[in-house]
Order: C-alpha cells, then structure tokens, then sequence
C-alpha cells in the first residue's frame, strides 16, 4: 500500500499483523495500540441505554467482541510484540508509539520491548486515570492504565501548544496567579524570565504533564456525551484527541491496528489526519466503519487473508 494516494483513510479487514506490514517502513507519525490487556476472559457488547429496540446495536447484544483468554503469559507476549515491533517499523523519525495496557501485563511487555527495540526507544509512559470503578475494598487500588511511549529518534512530534493537549489551571493556581485582567476581560499573569517576559492566559490552561485525570472513561450503559456504542472497552474521544493532537501534525498519518470501536480512526478524521486501522472482529469491523459512515467519511476497505 503507498501512503501518499489521495485518499485520507484506510481500513483493513483483518489481523493486525497482516495489516501493518501493508505499510511502508517510516510512513505512519503515530501508531496507538490498544491491544487485548491479558484479562483472561472474553469480551462481549453491551448496546448503550436508549438504543433503538431491534436495531444493529441491539441485536448485538451478547455478542463477543473479542476473546481475552491465552495458554499461557508467554503465549501473549509471543502474539503481541511481533505486532508491536511491525507498529515500530512503520514510525517516521519523528513518530511514536503507544502501547495502551494496564496492571496485568504492562511490566511484562515493557520488558520484553526494552529488549527487542533497546532502551534507547522508550520515551516515557502516561498514566491514565478513568475515573470509573469500583474502589478497592483491601489492598493497594488498580485505578489507572498505562500507555508505554516509544519513538525512533529523540526528534519525535510533542504538540504541547493543541488545545487538546491542554488543562484547567488548578482553582489555587488561578487565585495565587491570575489577578490581572486585560482589556478583553481575560485574565493572565506574566513572568519574566532573563530579560523576556511571557503572558500567560488562564482561560488557554497549561500543558498536560505524565498523569492524566481529565479524560473521563467510557462505559457501555452510560454512554459518555452519546458517544457510546456498547463495544466493550471503548475509549474515550478526549484521550485519543489528545494523543493525536500531541504526537501529529494535520495531514500525517495516524495507525491504530487493533481498530476496536474505532475512535482512533474517528478522531483522526475530524483532526484532518490520514488514518489507517485495522481489526479482525467482525463487530469491530462494522462499528467502525459506521462510526466513520456517521463522519461523512468513507475510507479505502482492503481485505486481509486471516479474516474480515
């Protein structure tokens, strides 16, 4: 496949595997991953509350999204980090990528990818708090995931000034440092530093840091400003906004292989990138691409030989 045709999107009906080595080697600015976390168990959609009565999200109801259950740890990291490492191979110089797991085995590949990329690729990791769930009765809690951060080169694209990568000042920060107001009624404050002085506005927020809080989590019965479409473990528009809007620039090529419900793909469209995704579930196939159907867009469909 040649990333430079004219169309801006691309989606591929099958394993992930099979779909990243359709790629040209540095092409993609930013590969997400959101792999099956090593739960052991299967997955199945949970049509949101309000979903017309015998409509396709209805009669989904049950079905399985995917199946989370492996041999063995080994197995997993066996089947995962080929992928990961084909994701590496199709970064450009300046792209990243993410790795989207949580407790039950993000040390583990982290480990293993520490030795097959070299230390040197890993550039950090965010810590996503969702917000949702049940509080630990006993013991330390599980309350956030991780995305484990890769690039090539130390040259990689970090978009601090997009608005998605933005937050509110904290209520005491804005009281301590925000008296002044301009003529347009925004407040600010400035600070020197050398013989340069900065204004800074608080109504532009400062740059997100390594946790992030604001990026509230999906869930399938109480769909997050209606975007839920009962695929089970949806993520956020917000959090993929932000990854987006940090790693790329518009018109540059965003991958999410293990396409899910297609919020990946959704968001990059709306942010003027290219996308390419890819899935080997049927009910991640078809909520995809109607996600993408209700953006008004209507990417390339390329069907792989493992499924579709």
């Amino acid at each position: 496949m040649r990333d430079d045709a004219p169309t801006q999107g691309r989606f591929f009906r099958g394993d992930a595997l099979d779909a990243l080595g359709t790629l040209d080697a540095g092409s993609a600015s930013l590969v997400y991953l959101d792999p099956p976390f090593f739960v052991d168990r299967p997955f199945r959609a949970r049509p949101p509350k309000g979903d017309d009565e015998g409509g396709p999200r209805e009669r989904a109801r049950g079905a399985v999204a995917y199946d989370d259950t492996w041999p063995s740890r080994d197995a997993y990291l066996a089947w995962l980090v080929p992928r990961i490492e084909a994701a590496f191979d199709a970064l450009a110089p300046t792209g990243t990528l993410w790795v989207h797991l949580d407790h039950h085995a993000v040390r583990d590949v982290e480990a293993r990818l520490a030795s097959r990329l070299g230390r040197q690729a890993f550039a950090g990791e965010i810590v996503w708090v969702p917000g949702n769930g049940a509080k630990a009765r006993r013991g330390v809690p599980r309350a956030h995931q991780t995305l484990l951060v890769y690039a090539k080169t130390t040259k990689y694209t970090w978009n601090l000034r997009a608005p998605e990568a933005r937050e509110p000042f904290a209520e005491t920060s804005l009281t301590m440092h925000f008296g002044r107001v301009d003529a347009s009624g925004r407040a600010y404050r400035d600070r020197t530093v050398g013989k340069k002085t900065y204004r800074y506005y608080a109504d532009e927020g400062r740059a997100v840091g390594s946790v992030w809080t604001d990026c509230p989590a999906m869930l399938a019965n109480t769909p997050l400003r209606g975007e839920g479409t009962g695929y089970p473990t949806q993520k956020p528009e917000k959090l993929l906004a932000r990854i987006v809007a940090l790693a790329t620039h518009p018109g540059e090529l965003v991958v999410d292989p293990f396409a899910g419900s297609g919020t990946t793909l959704v968001v990059a469209h709306r942010l003027g990138r290219r996308y390419f995704g890819s899935d080997v579930g049927a009910l991640a196939q078809t909520t995809t691409l109607e996600r993408l159907a209700a953006e008004g867009a209507r990417p390339e469909i390329l069907e792989g030989p493992r499924g579709g």
